[in-house]
């Protein structure tokens, strides 16, 4: 592009849209260089050949240049255009590449219509490796929300949003040297995939939950409806920021900076709001699991060193524990019912100040500081608590998007409890990102569920094993017509149940994997990236090592380390005091306790727990390998595996299941059929009505395993 016109569109583009840039004053080298970058509207290529420090050939469909405005502006850059359907494109792009010539390409092909990333073809990468390219990935944010962007549906536009421009450094993709030639192209294709995607997740944005809503406010509209609940009320942005404000100016008048603050609702959008509002004031909420009993409750109490819970009456009375309040010792329980008449004058106008003017309200800004308190089971005795930051939040959701193409568009169905991490982080994601949600108080209702995912045209469902089996039992075919995204984590998805769902509704559940140590999410399978029976590829920024157990020969424990790390553990025998994650790999690192496998595409499959393993005659049998033989034997019924002790061989295995007419014969023939050997069919099989669950819908093995012992 000419100097002057140049240096004229510059001064115009920096006017109108604010327009940042980042790292394009490395230095770069650009002999063998292909740029890409992710493509959000038409304006980009303009913002390119004028923000770049160099000028490269800008690789353009042919369909483009039959636009008049399209030729003219052209004519001020270097372009070569291309049929997407003739063999020989490619060639004479590689071509351009080996004469020096910095190349720009777009991977995508096409403008996003979601804001996210869509398909990338595997045509650049094939370039950059057959031209031996190294590659600057740049990365656009803004152009999405102008009204140069092809954006579908309901996403807000503005005549001049501020738009970033930012650069990675340089990087190459090898060929793989295995494999035909297809695979190989396609293999390059993945990493250039993977490579747009930590793009996506690099350059997000430092926030805290509170200054991430106002963000979500700004871009999506203050005035756009984002949540309903079973009150039957919708709530727009603007009613979230009200209820942030007055709820968090409502416990912080009853607690101190700092201070730790029991939350005991149920999901609703003023619990998402609680959540929030008192970060706003300095204070930490740890979410209780009402479920646990008066004892768990308690223990968490002294595990964070909680002073105080705020609950509702109502909430109370529905949920039938009133009893169970009435025995937390030492705690002062307040009610937000009792509460609401404190709020004097005084509070009414700060809240209304901060309705004016949100952005001065925040006492902290530090993405660092604790932003929950979430509670482990206590399967494994005193339950900890997980201290997650805003920064371990917000990054997970942000991993999540750099692989997911959630839109506007889009509406959530959240029925899972907020107090564990895959119901909280369901609830944070769709209010952060713009897409609608609908908080449902328990995932127990089979029958209703899949009603209200029809009747609100839901597009995204979260859920478990346990609970997808029993929707997609008491749902009508035509129920989930909607839904686009069936997401499954926080136990092993049964294979009975992910082709229950594909046969009846035609949809492809998309297993992950997590903790919430981890925010939870660590990996999942997307539309882009999708193998059965795995947990799917582990998302941007996340580092892991398998290491190595004795007598375990498939897998490794794996270790995981990244940006949505816990902060640390609150542990019962040290209350109040912060433990930093540790592992055999050193700080930073958690170790999740799974047996783990990677194959060649960076699929990780799940072998089992380490806990959940059992010796037998001086071999390791893995209880989940158990479950699998039986749901292969009666895919129909619910099964679950445990132990109890044999003087003989150390453990015995012991099987509870739903079907009567299971037999060791059934086991017998289906371990032949998989290769699995005799050592991992149960002696005894006991049969229920139904399995033992935990308030997530996993299976309460504390206690079968207190069943085991007595059968």
């Amino acid at each position: 592009m000419r100097g002057f016109v140049k240096f004229v569109l510059r001064m115009l583009l920096r006017g109108l849209f604010r327009v940042r840039t980042s790292g394009l004053d490395r230095p770069v080298d650009t002999g063998k260089l292909l740029i890409i970058a992710n493509h959000e509207s038409l304006l980009d290529g303009l913002l390119l050949a004028v923000f770049l420090p160099f000028d490269p050939v800008f690789i353009v469909y042919t369909g483009l240049t039959r636009h008049f405005f399209f030729r003219l502006a052209l004519k001020q850059v270097d372009y070569f255009s291309v049929d997407p359907a003739s063999p020989m494109a490619v060639k004479h792009v590689i071509k351009i590449v080996e004469s020096g010539r910095p190349v720009m390409i777009f991977p995508e092909g096409r403008i996003t219509q979601t804001g996210s990333l869509m398909k990338i073809y595997d045509g650049p990468a094939f370039i950059a490796v057959k031209a031996g390219a190294r590659i600057l990935p740049i990365h656009l944010d803004g152009p999405a929300h102008s009204f140069f962007s092809h954006s579908a549906g309901k996403m807000p536009r503005h005549l001049f949003p501020r738009i970033t421009i930012s650069a990675l450094a340089t990087t190459v993709i090898a060929m793989p040297k295995e494999g035909s030639a297809r695979q190989r192209r396609r293999s390059a294709g993945e990493t250039m995939r993977k490579l747009m995607q930590t793009m996506q997740f690099e350059f997000r944005t430092k926030h805290t939950l509170y200054s991430a809503l106002l963000a979500a406010m700004t871009t999506y509209g203050r005035g756009s409806t984002i949540v309903e609940d079973i009150k039957q009320a919708e709530y727009s942005y603007g009613n979230l920021l009200k209820m942030t404000l007055g709820l968090g100016r409502l416990v912080a008048k009853q607690s101190d900076e700092n201070e730790c603050v029991g939350i005991l609702m149920p999901n609703l959008a003023a619990t998402v709001c609680i959540v929030i509002g008192v970060g706003v004031h300095g204070r930490i909420p740890a979410l209780i699991n009402y479920k646990t009993g008066p004892a768990g409750i308690q223990d968490a109490c002294t595990t964070a060193k909680i002073r105080t819970i705020f609950t509702s009456r109502a909430f109370i009375e529905q949920a039938k524990l009133d009893n169970d309040i009435a025995m937390i010792k030492n705690i002062n329980i307040l009610y937000l019912e009792d509460l609401q008449p404190c709020m004097n004058t005084g509070d009414k106008l700060w809240t209304l100040f901060g309705m004016l003017f949100p952005r001065v309200m925040q006492k902290s800004v530090n993405p660092e500081n604790a932003a929950v308190v979430l509670f482990t089971s206590g399967s494994e005795g005193k339950p900890k608590g997980v201290v997650l930051s805003h920064r371990a939040l917000l990054a997970n959701i942000e991993q999540i998007r750099a692989i997911i193409d959630f839109s506007m568009e889009d509406k959530v169905m959240n029925a899972l409890p907020i107090f564990h991490a895959f119901g909280l982080i369901g609830a944070i994601l769709p209010i952060m990102t713009g897409m609608n949600l609908f908080l449902y108080p328990t995932p127990l209702h089979y029958r209703v569920i899949p009603e209200i995912i029809y009747d609100r045209r839901c597009s995204v469902m979260f859920g478990t094993s346990t609970f997808l089996a029993y929707y997609a039992k008491f749902a009508h075919p035509y129920d989930f017509y909607h839904l686009r995204y069936v997401v499954a984590g926080a136990e092993k998805l049964s294979s009975a149940v992910r082709d229950l769902w594909y046969e009846k509704f035609g949809i492809r559940i998309l297993e992950g994997y997590g903790a919430t140590e981890t925010a939870p999410v660590l990996s999942v399978n997307t539309p882009m990236a999708y193998r059965s029976g795995t947990v799917g590829q582990l998302l941007p920024g996340i580092e892991h090592q398998i290491i190595p157990v004795q007598g375990i020969d498939n897998g490794g424990i794996l270790h995981v380390r990244g940006p949505n790390m816990m902060s640390g553990y609150y542990l019962f025998d040290a209350p109040g005091t912060l433990q930093f994650p540790v592992s055999k790999m050193g700080e930073g690192w958690y170790e999740t306790g799974d047996i783990a496998t990677i194959d060649q595409d960076d699929f990780i499959s799940i072998v089992g727990r380490v806990k959940r393993f059992v010796k037998i005659a001086g071999e390791m049998v893995s209880l989940e390998m158990v479950e699998k033989l039986a749901a292969h034997a009666s895919p129909k019924s619910m099964h679950a595996a445990s132990s109890q002790i044999d003087t003989l061989r150390g453990e015995a295995l012991v099987l509870f299941t739903t079907d009567l007419t299971m037999t060791r014969d059934a086991l017998l023939v289906s371990a032949k059929a998989l290769g699995m050997t005799d050592i991992s069919i149960p002696r005894k099989i006991q049969y229920v009505d139904t399995l033992p669950l935990l308030s997530t819908g996993k299976t309460d093995y504390v206690t079968l395993k207190r069943m085991a012992e007595t059968v």
